[in-house]
C-alpha cells in the first residue's frame, strides 16, 4: 500500500469528533489492545513530520515489564537496538530472562512531512499489568533541519487521573484487557480474521485442537507462504497455556504411528509454503496448565528465524477435528487425535 493510501486510510479510521490537526499531531500505536502473559505486535504509525521537514530517526523505548522484545527490519532504514538489565527476572516460555531489549530505532530513511508509515515491533506483555491498565511506549522522532524542526519527543505519560488528550506530545499506550474480552469478539466475529502478515510471510488459518480433560498436551495446525527472496525458518510456537511449543513430525512405520520433534524448524523457501495439519507436520504444545475448550480462542504467537516472533490468534476446534470447522463423529478423536494426546 503507497504512504497516500495508507494516509487516507489512517484518516478514514479516526474516530468522530477527533480533528485531522489533533489525530495527526500524534505518533500512534495501530493496535490499541493487549492481554496480560501474551504476545504482542506493536506498530508504530508515524503521521506527519516535523513542521514541514522529513522524519529520519524513529526510537520507541519498550516499558519495563514489556520482555523479548524484537524489531522488524524495515526497507531503506538502519536498525538497531539498545540491551539492558531488566529491573527484575521474568518467567518466560524459555526459563527466566533478566535483560532483553530496552530501545528500537530506525534511522537513516526520509519520511516526508506529507506521508505516514510504519515501524513494527514484536515484544510479550508480562502478567506485571493487570486488565484495565495502560502500557505506553515513548517514540522519539527526529527530523531533518535541525532547531525547531529537529524532532519530537512522543513521551508524555498522564499522570492518575488525567486525560491522555489534554497532552500535548502523549506517548502512544495500549490498553490491557482480559484474554476473554477478546475470545468474545471473536465469537462475535469482531476479531479479525484475515491472513497475518510478517514482512514477506503470510500466515494463515492458526488452530487447535480441543483437549479432553486432564491433557497435558495439544496439537495445533497452520499454514504459512513466504513472497520474499529470502528463506526464513518456522523455530517454534507459544501459547500461554502451555509450557513450552515444538514442532513434530508423525509418520507410520509397520502400521504403528510414530512422532518425534523437528529439529531445526521448517525452512519456508523463497516463493514457497509450508502447511501444517493433522496426520503429518504439526505444532505440539506441551505441559499444558489448562485445557482448550472448542470454540475459544487463544493468543499465542508463531517463532520465525527471520521475522522473528508473530502474533496470531489460534481458533480451538472439537476433539478429534481434521480442519478448523470440523466436528468428529460423537465427539470422538481419530487414531491421529489419539496419537497427538498420548504422545
Amino acid at each position: 500500500m503507497s504512504n497516500r493510501y495508507l494516509r487516507a486510510a489512517l484518516l478514514a479510521a479516526l474516530p468522530l469528533g477527533l480533528t485531522t490537526s489533533a489525530a495527526l499531531g500524534h505518533a500512534v500505536l495501530e493496535r490499541k489492545e493487549a492481554t496480560p502473559n501474551a504476545a504482542y505486535r506493536g506498530v508504530v504509525q508515524i503521521m506527519h513530520g516535523c513542521e514541514g521537514a522529513a522524519t529520519t530517526r524513529v526510537t520507541v523505548t519498550i516499558p519495563e515489564g514489556v520482555i523479548g522484545a524484537k524489531p522488524m527490519p524495515k526497507p531503506g532504514w538502519q536498525l538497531g537496538t539498545t540491551k539492558g538489565a531488566y529491573a527484575k527476572a521474568y518467567q518466560s516460555f524459555h526459563g527466566k530472562i533478566a535483560e532483553g531489549v530496552t530501545a528500537i530505532t530506525w534511522s537513516g530513511g526520509s519520511l516526508g512531512d506529507d506521508e505516514v508509515d510504519e515501524f513494527t515491533f514484536f515484544a510479550r506483555i508480562t502478567d506485571e499489568f493487570a486488565p484495565g491498565a495502560t502500557v505506553y511506549f515513548p517514540v522519539e522522532q527526529e527530523c531533518a533541519g535541525g532547531g525547531d524542526k529537529g524532532g519530537i519527543a512522543w513521551t508524555q505519560i498522564p499522570q492518575a487521573g488525567q486525560d491522555a488528550h489534554d497532552l500535548k506530545t502523549p506517548a502512544p499506550g495500549v490498553k490491557i484487557v482480559a484474554a476473554k474480552t477478546i475470545e468474545k469478539l471473536a465469537a462475535k466475529g469482531d476479531a479479525p480474521t484475515a491472513p497475518v502478515k510478517a514482512g514477506d510471510l503470510t500466515i494463515e488459518t492458526p488452530w487447535l485442537r480441543a483437549t479432553p480433560g486432564g491433557a497435558k498436551v495439544a496439537g495445533g495446525y497452520v499454514s504459512v507462504s513466504n513472497a520474499g527472496a529470502q528463506p526464513d525458518t518456522l523455530i517454534g510456537a507459544t501459547i500461554p497455556q502451555a509450557g513450552r511449543g515444538e514442532i513434530h513430525a508423525m509418520s507410520t512405520e509397520g502400521g504403528v504411528m510414530k512422532m518425534a520433534p523437528v529439529e531445526g524448524g521448517l525452512i519456508i523457501a523463497p516463493g514457497g509454503s509450508i502447511a501444517l495439519k493433522p496426520g503429518g507436520l504439526h505444532l505440539m504444545f506441551l505441559d499444558l496448565t489448562a485445557g482448550l475448550k472448542a470454540g475459544a480462542t487463544v493468543q499465542g504467537a508463531l517463532v520465525f528465524e527471520r521475522a522473528g516472533t508473530v502474533p496470531v490468534t489460534f481458533g480451538v476446534a472439537p476433539i478429534g477435528a481434521q480442519s478448523p470447522a470440523a466436528q468428529a463423529p460423537g465427539g470422538q478423536g481419530t487414531a491421529s487425535a489419539a496419537a497427538e494426546h498420548q504422545h
